[in-house]
């Protein structure tokens, strides 16, 4: 099983690396480039006021430390440098965070070798998600901690970061898997900490384009 999934990872590599290249054909000549927006230039939005006040300038992800599935310390720090690739799930979830858990292997087959890359997954559900349940998740989806990290932090900051720091919704379940509410998307992140992208993580293509997206920002997209 683990060797097929190799081998598709390679077929996606070799399909995935011809736009690329003819990306850096492009940009070679200096007449096209494909640059990726740098979203929230202005900040983010935030009509019901529920956001720190900002200087309206362009929006970075902020700081935060939770704790990963192996007990450590991960969080704003941990993404400087790096392109970042994250989401919000909870292991309970009956509806679509397999699918976006299954989605999100494929990424990080793609990218398990590029240190320049990592993948953050928060829990929206920590009372439940301790670092031992997300152990558990992350080893059937062959995660390995530092590469891509399954996070658990206080409730009331999660949904504050979901909201105020990555722009998603999110509502709190009570306990209820049926009832909690997050978006599907994956957010693209760049070194600085500003957001390039979302994607949807239930639609195969999107995820396609993440990582196209993905290698084209550590090619040089500014």
């Amino acid at each position: 099983m683990r060797s097929l999934r190799i081998l598709q990872g390679l077929v996606l590599v070799c399909i995935l690396m011809v736009p690329v290249l003819i990306v850096l054909f492009l940009k070679s000549f200096g007449q096209n480039q494909y640059d990726l927006p740098i979203l929230y230039p202005y900040g983010i939005d935030d009509p019901f006021e529920e956001c720190p006040a900002t200087d309206s300038t362009q929006h970075y992800i902020p700081e935060f430390t939770f704790t990963n599935q192996n007990g450590e310390a991960v969080g704003r720090a941990t993404m400087e440098g790096k392109v970042t690739i994250l989401d919000f799930f909870f292991t309970s979830c009956p509806s679509i965070c397999p699918i976006m858990s299954k989605e999100m292997e494929r990424v990080n087959d793609m990218f398990r070798e590029e240190k320049q890359v990592q993948i953050l997954s928060i829990s929206i559900d920590p009372e439940y998600d301790t670092p031992e349940i997300l152990k558990e998740y992350a080893e059937r989806h062959g995660a390995q901690a530092g590469k891509w990290d399954f996070l658990s932090g206080p409730k009331d900051e999660t949904y504050a970061l979901a909201r105020c720091g990555f722009a998603l919704p999110t509502l709190d379940g009570l306990g209820n898997p049926d009832d909690f509410v997050h978006s599907d998307k994956f957010v693209l992140i760049d070194e600085q900490g500003r957001i390039r992208g979302y994607y949807s993580g239930t639609n195969r293509e999107d995820v396609d384009l993440l990582m196209l997206e993905t290698k084209v920002l550590l090619y040089g997209s500014k």
